[in-house]
């Protein structure tokens, strides 16, 4: 149950469009100069090495920001996200990789919290350790993400955005996940739900989107990202989207400006494309 460990996959295609779309919510919400809260159920251990320990195993960053920091055309949005990675390599090499929760704390203000729940024991205490610093605009708990997310809602100041990114290593994930926004819709409304999905050739992950499409009728943009065709042997994540409830009328533009050149930049063989949809 708990094998799973981001590091192994830090940096890769799947963390660009997370993280590109995270920065994108977060500067949305930093237009209003009311208070919000971001919660991250799956927060990890916060802070990546690339060069040492899992993520040297298969070194998936290589095919995912490394390419990115190697151009010099990137669209703004893109140069932003770039940027934020460079700030924790000042230098020319590629050591380290913020996960979300180092990427939302970087860009909340003053007024605004962060609240962060990790299962993993040993993640958790490495989340800890990221955040000890942190002060009190920043909370760690080792819980399940899910429970966190219930005791939580809605936000204090009725302003909030959710990242929800399981591993989904358990089937149960996929049902979790819509069960999950249905309660949160019922307790905040009017909140921003961001849920990250793999692209996988097994079953469930093929009808998890429309399961979220149910969740709510309206107010909803899909996006995903295809890196390579499916393998024959249909094992391995052959891309990733992002599922958002309540999403900024902004956000659907700004994707359509970026994911052609993602596509150009991470695909790896011609089955690499995009999709972009909403209602």
């Amino acid at each position: 149950m708990l094998s799973y460990r981001h590091a192994f996959h830090a940096g890769n295609h799947a963390d660009v469009l997370k993280h590109l779309v995270l920065m994108q919510l977060l500067d949305y919400f930093n237009q209003k100069d009311k208070p919000y809260w971001a919660i991250d159920t799956h927060a990890g251990a916060g802070v990546y090495a690339l060069d040492t320990g899992y993520a040297m195993q298969n070194a998936e960053y290589q095919t995912g920001i490394a390419r990115l920091l190697a151009r010099d055309d990137l669209p703004a949005a893109l140069a932003a996200y770039v940027g934020l990675v460079r700030q924790l390599n000042p230098t020319a090499a590629l050591r380290v990789y913020p996960g979300s929760p180092w990427i939302a704390q970087h860009l909340l203000r003053e007024q605004d919290q962060l609240r962060l729940f990790e299962l993993h024991p040993t993640d958790s205490q490495h989340l800890s350790a990221n955040f000890a610093d942190a002060g009190r605009r920043v909370k760690v708990q080792n819980i399940d993400g899910f429970a966190g997310l219930k005791a939580n809602l809605p936000p204090a100041p009725r302003r909030g955005l959710v990242l929800i990114d399981p591993s989904y290593e358990e089937k149960q994930d996929y049902q979790r996940v819509p069960a999950a926004l249905k309660d949160a819709l019922k307790r905040f409304a009017t909140g921003t739900y961001a849920v990250w999905y793999p692209l996988l050739q097994r079953h469930e992950a093929q009808h998890f989107v429309t399961a979220l499409k149910n969740v709510q009728e309206k107010a909803w943009l899909n996006v995903s990202l295809t890196v390579h065709t499916p393998k024959a042997d249909g094992f391995g994540m052959h891309g990733s989207g992002m599922f958002i409830l309540n999403p900024p009328w902004t956000l659907r533009a700004s994707l359509q400006a970026v994911m052609p050149y993602l596509v150009k930049v991470l695909g790896q063989d011609g089955g690499a494309g995009f999709v972009l949809e909403g209602a």
